[in-house]
């Protein structure tokens, strides 16, 4: 029965298997998007599901017909992970009560992320909620501890704290004045809003299958209401994701799809884990701003946007002239004038700019730089520091302003 993946409806699979032998579940169903869910890998394979329904009441019979299916497996101390967005999350919600009851909710999980396609009037999508509900009063709970974010301080922290008289919190000391210590600090503990990057299309972990979540999202589950050893099924597993991480984290699963073409990917990736890293999480999206400090302070009196990772554009402006974009590149310390026009040009010209502005950091002095003309697409205008600078000097001269 372990480590198996089984292809058929999971109703029919889940019948075959003893009550009371789960210790976790996943499901990432149909989320009633009533669309054919389609997408290429880059090997070409088409992989294909059906999320059309008659009507929401019959989308949700079929999903509490298998969640009771569900439940009777689950051991006392098992718990149920159903993923699902803004479709129908409000009705599973309530199914999800009468099936567990009510008291057995634990927690609505909020996974946000980035994304920038949007062509609807209205909000940009950029969340799935995933219900957190128990079989039972004992089940299985890990503590998570994230790191303390930048803003923490963490000296104030370490110090016993507790509610006075008057419902203010104060410092706790001792009889001699001293504080008291507030004992080992693990973290922050994990929330209810889970930040994981939605999976890019390079991604080595990106399979090509629609609705493909990322590993750190499924690992996390497992880690927060299993332990190594344990069972985890996934009535829905499509790409596989749940087996995966479940096999990664020591774990046995049980997987199940309709798709004979799931089914084969599921296996595939089993032989060949690949979990992508996530630059973002491992180094803080504060790692991703590489302009200097004196460079954002000059930007951020303009109405600009600023722009990281690109060597020869530094901002662009709020407006667009004509359809096409004004970059602006400034100049860095130690780096001429006639170097920065390059890069800004050759950066600028994929971009289609129709203005390329320099801002530049030392006097500009076309004939000295090497440059009979400057491009007709170039404007170099002085950086307010450097034009104050040069006023200064005129009066230090003695020439009148």
């Amino acid at each position: 029965m372990l480590n198996q993946i089984h292809q058929g409806d999971c109703l029919e699979v889940l019948a075959t298997l003893p009550e009371d032998c789960v210790d976790l579940v996943y499901l990432d169903p149909p989320f009633f998007t009533q669309q054919t869910q389609t997408l290429r890998s880059k090997a070409l394979q088409v992989y294909a599901f059906e999320d059309s329904w008659d009507s929401m009441p019959a989308y949700l019979a079929f999903l509490k017909e298998r969640v009771c299916a569900v439940q009777r497996v689950m051991k006392p101390h098992a718990t149920l992970f159903l993923h699902c967005d803004r479709h129908a999350s409000h009705y599973i919600r309530v199914m999800l009560d009468e099936v567990f009851g009510y008291d057995r909710f634990v927690s609505e999980i909020i996974w946000t992320y980035r994304r920038w396609s949007h062509s609807t009037r209205a909000l940009l999508p950029s969340h799935q909620t995933i219900f957190m509900y128990a079989n039972g009063d004992d089940y299985t709970f890990n503590d998570i501890f994230l790191p303390y974010s930048e803003t923490t301080n963490l000296d104030q922290i370490l110090q016993k704290r507790e509610r006075n008289p008057h419902g203010k919190t104060a410092y706790v000391h001792d009889e001699q004045g001293e504080i008291i210590l507030n004992g080992e600090k693990k973290g922050v503990p994990l929330s209810d809003t889970w930040d994981i990057p939605y999976l890019n299309p390079k991604a080595k972990e990106r399979t090509g299958y629609p609705t493909q979540k990322p590993l750190l999202l499924v690992e996390r589950i497992l880690q927060l209401a299993s332990h190594e050893g344990t069972l985890v099924l996934d009535p829905f597993c499509g790409s596989g994701t749940t087996c995966v991480a479940a096999h990664l984290l020591q774990r046995h699963y049980i997987g199940i799809d309709q798709s004979p073409a799931a089914v084969h990917l599921t296996r595939q990736r089993l032989e060949n884990p690949i979990r992508t890293r996530s630059a973002v999480l491992e180094q803080g999206r504060e790692a991703y701003h590489n302009l200097p400090d004196y460079v954002v302070n000059i930007l951020n009196t303009l109405p600009v946007k600023l722009v990281q990772r690109n060597s020869g554009i530094d901002a662009l402006y709020d407006s667009y002239v004509e359809g096409k974009p004004i970059v602006i590149r400034v100049q860095r310390e130690g780096e001429s004038i006639h170097h920065a026009i390059q890069k800004l040009q050759q950066a600028g010209a994929k971009k289609h700019a129709y203005a390329m502005i320099l801002i530049a950091q030392e006097r500009y002095q076309p004939m000295l730089e090497g440059l009979a003309e400057l491009p007709s697409s170039v404007i170099v205008v002085e950086s307010l520091p450097l034009m104050i600078q040069q006023q200064l000097q005129r009066l230090e001269e003695g020439i009148p302003y």
